[in-house]
C-alpha cells in the first residue's frame, strides 16, 4: 500500500462542512437539531464571520471548544501550546474525535479505510521498536536507582534539553495534533499524559491505547507527563548524541518524554510503560507487570505472563472470563488494574477463527499498521507479511464485548507463567512455590522454534527479565522481590504452564494440544489441582500434577512421556545449564531464596 493509495480527494475547508459539524456535536452533546440550528447561521457568512460567530455562541453556551489564531479543539482553558513551547506551529487540533482524525490522515494521503471501516497505515522505515535507541536521562534522580546497560542507555541532561529545543523548532510551522489522555485505570495511581503528534494517526494512536477522560475531566486537565512525537524529525548523532537518526528518550526529572526518526506507535505505548515500571514499583511498591489478566464469574483475578509465541493472547482470551487488559497491569495492596485503554495486537495470519476478539475488533477507529491488500480490493490480505511480520492493529478496550469497565479486579488468585518450551523438558503445568516463582519470573524464558525466523534452524532459549526485559528501569530483583512479598502476603497460586512440546523435543516430540492447555487452565482456575498427587521433576525441582481432567496423566510427566530417556536427560541438563548462565548477571543482586530455585546442573569431570 503506498502513501496515498491513489487517493486524490481535495482537502476541505477547516472551518465549514462536516468536520466542524462533528467537532461542535462531540463537543456540546447537543441535539442533532439544536446544532442544524447553529449551523444555518453557520452557513450563512463568509469564512471570517463564520469562525467570529461560531465560537461566540460557544462560549455563550459555556463550551470549552475553543479556536485562536494557531489552536483549535476541546481542552482546559489554561491549558496552550505556549505551556509546551509550541507557539508557532501552524495549527494545534486538540482532542478532535476519532472519526475527524481517520478523516485527516486520508485527506493527507496517509491512510485509507479498509474495506470493514478501519484505517490503514505504513509507519515507514520502522516497523517495530528500536531497543538500542530507547535512552533515560541521567541525572541526580535517576543516577543511583536506574538499570543502567544495554536496556537503559544513559542520556546526558544537556543534550536532552537541546534536543527538545531542536524538535521543538522543528514543528515550527507544522500542524501538530494534541491529545489529552491517562494511564492507570485505579484513580489512586492515575497519570495525566499529554501527547504531542505530528500525523493525526498517531493521535488515533494514542486516543485508542490510554485511557480516555470525559469531556468534563478534559476542560480541568492538569498535564503530568508530555510525550513529544515528531517522526519526521531526524537527529544528527553527532551534534544530539543519539545512536543515530532515531530515538524514544525519557527524562524521569521534567517528565518528558521524546520521540523522534521513528513513525512507530508501538514506541508512544511503551515509553509510558517505562515511566510507569519505575514510578509505581520504585515510589508506590506497586507492582508493574507485562502481562494479560482476565476475572471469572465469581470474580477471581488470573495472570498470564508470557512471550511472544507462547499463546498469551489466545489463552488469556477465554469467553466465559472478563478481560481486564492484555498487555500492561498494576498489582496494588487493592488489586489488579489495567494501565491502558485498549489493545495493540498483532495481526499476522489473523483470522476469525483462530482470534475471533481481535478479528471482530478490527472496525473503524482501529488502525492497522504496514498491512497488506489481496489485489485490486481494500480488504486485509493478513498472511502478507512482505512488509514485516510485526503487522499491527490498536483499538478502544471498548471494541471487545467482555472488556471489564472500568479494567481493574481483585488480588489474583492465579498467576500463569506462559512458556513454549521447544526442548520438551518443562511439564505441561507445574505448581511453583514462591522462591521458584521469583526465579522464573527474572527469567522469563521461551523457545524460538526453527522457521519462524530466519537464519534459525534449530530451537534456541530465549529469556527476558520479567517477561519484559526491554521496559524495566529497575533491577530486575526490585520486581521479583516485590513479587514475592506479595504471592507470600495473598498466598497466590504459581503456575509454570509450558504450550511447547511434550515427548520429545521439536522434530521428535509433538506440540501440546490447544485443549489440552486449556483444559490444564481450567482446572487450576477452579481448584480441581488442588488435592491431586504430585511429582518432581529432576533438575528443575518442579512439582506437576500426575492427573488432570480432560488431558492424558502419560504426558504430564516430562521425562516418562520420552521414549529415549537418555536423550531426554541430555536435553534437561541442556536447558538447565542455559537457565543458571542466563542467571549470572542477575546473581549478585538475587537473594537466597531467588537463588535455591535454580536448576540443578551435573557437573562432568
Amino acid at each position: 500500500m503506498s502513501a496515498s493509495h491513489g487517493i486524490k480527494k481535495q482537502r476541505k475547508n477547516r472551518f465549514c462542512g462536516s468536520v466542524e459539524k462533528n467537532r461542535f456535536w462531540w463537543a456540546t452533546g447537543l441535539s442533532i437539531n439544536k446544532i442544524n440550528l447553529v449551523l444555518k447561521f453557520w452557513n450563512c457568512g463568509k469564512t471570517a464571520f463564520k469562525r467570529l460567530f461560531f465560537f461566540v455562541i460557544l462560549r455563550l453556551l459555556n463550551l470549552h471548544y475553543f479556536y485562536t489564531m494557531n489552536e483549535i479543539g476541546l481542552k482546559a482553558q489554561d491549558a496552550s501550546v505556549a505551556q509546551l513551547g509550541l507557539s508557532n506551529v501552524e495549527m494545534a487540533y486538540w482532542n478532535l474525535h476519532p472519526s475527524e482524525l481517520v478523516e485527516e490522515s486520508i485527506i493527507r494521503g496517509e491512510g485509507v479505510l479498509t474495506d470493514v471501516g478501519a484505517l490503514a497505515i505504513d509507519t515507514g522505515e520502522f516497523t517495530g521498536r528500536s531497543p538500542k535507541d530507547k535512552f533515560v536521562v541521567y541525572d541526580e534522580n535517576t543516577k543511583d536507582s536506574v538499570w543502567w546497560g544495554d536496556v537503559n542507555n544513559r542520556f546526558e541532561s544537556d543534550k536532552f534539553d537541546a534536543l527538545h529545543n531542536r524538535m521543538l523548532a522543528y514543528l515550527g510551522g507544522k500542524e501538530v495534533w494534541i491529545r489529552d489522555a491517562y494511564a492507570c485505570a485505579d484513580p489512586t495511581y492515575r497519570i495525566n499524559v499529554r501527547v504531542v503528534n505530528e500525523f493525526p494517526w498517531s493521535n488515533l494512536f494514542s486516543y485508542n491505547l490510554f485511557l480516555r477522560p470525559t469531556t468534563d475531566e478534559i476542560k480541568n486537565f492538569k498535564q503530568e507527563w508530555v510525550i513529544l512525537n515528531a517522526p519526521g524529525f531526524k537527529a544528527d548523532p553527532k551534534i544530539d548524541g543519539t545512536r543515530q537518526h532515531n530515538f524514544a528518550i525519557i527524562n524521569f526529572t521534567k517528565k518528558l518524554i521524546l520521540i523522534g526518526g521513528t513513525a512507530y506507535t508501538g514506541e508512544i505505548k511503551k515509553s509510558i510503560f517505562s515511566v510507569l515500571n519505575y514510578i509505581l514499583p520504585h515510589e508506590k511498591k506497586v507492582l508493574s507487570m507485562h502481562c494479560s489478566a482476565n476475572i471469572g464469574k465469581d470474580g477471581d483475578t488470573a495472570i498470564f505472563f508470557g512471550l511472544s509465541g507462547t499463546g498469551k493472547t489466545t489463552l488469556s482470551a477465554d469467553p466465559a472470563r472478563k478481560l481486564i487488559g492484555d498487555d500492561e497491569h498494576g498489582w496494588s495492596d487493592k488489586g489488579v488494574f489495567n494501565f491502558e485503554g485498549g489493545c495493540y495486537a498483532k495481526c499476522v495470519d489473523l483470522t476469525a477463527e483462530k482470534e475471533p476478539q481481535i478479528f471482530n475488533a478490527i472496525q473503524f477507529g482501529s488502525l492497522l499498521e504496514n498491512i497488506n491488500f489481496y489485489d485490486d480490493t481494500t480488504t486485509v490480505d493478513y498472511s502478507n507479511i512482505s512488509k514485516t511480520e510485526n503487522t499491527r492493529v490498536s483499538y478502544p478496550s471498548s471494541y471487545i464485548d467482555n472488556a471489564v469497565d472500568p479494567a481493574v479486579g481483585d488480588i489474583p488468585k492465579n498467576i500463569f507463567f506462559l512458556t513454549c518450551d521447544a526442548f520438551g523438558v518443562l511439564p505441561p503445568i507445574s505448581k511453583l512455590s514462591t522462591g521458584q516463582a521469583m526465579y522464573n519470573f527474572i527469567s522469563g524464558y521461551t523457545a524460538k522454534v526453527a522457521g519462524t525466523e530466519m537464519g534459525i534452524t534449530e530451537p534456541t532459549t530465549t529469556f527476558s527479565a520479567c517477561f519484559g526485559k526491554a521496559f524495566l528501569p529497575l533491577h530486575p530483583t526490585k520486581y521479583a522481590e516485590l513479587l514475592g512479598e506479595k504471592l507470600k502476603k495473598h498466598k497466590v497460586n504459581v503456575w509454570l504452564l509450558n504450550t511447547g512440546w511434550v515427548g520429545g523435543a521439536y522434530g521428535v516430540g509433538s506440540r501440546i494440544k490447544l485443549s489440552y492447555t486449556r483444559a490444564l487452565i481450567t482446572a487450576a482456575l477452579t481448584g480441581q489441582l488442588d488435592n491431586v498427587e504430585y511429582g518432581t521433576t529432576p533438575y528443575f525441582k518442579l512439582k506437576f500434577p500426575k492427573s488432570c481432567p480432560g488431558v492424558p496423566s502419560e504426558i504430564l510427566e516430562p521425562e516418562n512421556a520420552w521414549k529415549d530417556k537418555d536423550a531426554f536427560k541430555k536435553k534437561a541438563q541442556n536447558l538447565a545449564a542455559a537457565f543458571v548462565k542466563n542467571f549470572e548477571q542477575y546473581a549478585s543482586a538475587a537473594n537466597e531464596e531467588i537463588m535455591a530455585a535454580a536448576p540443578l546442573v551435573e557437573v562432568t569431570a
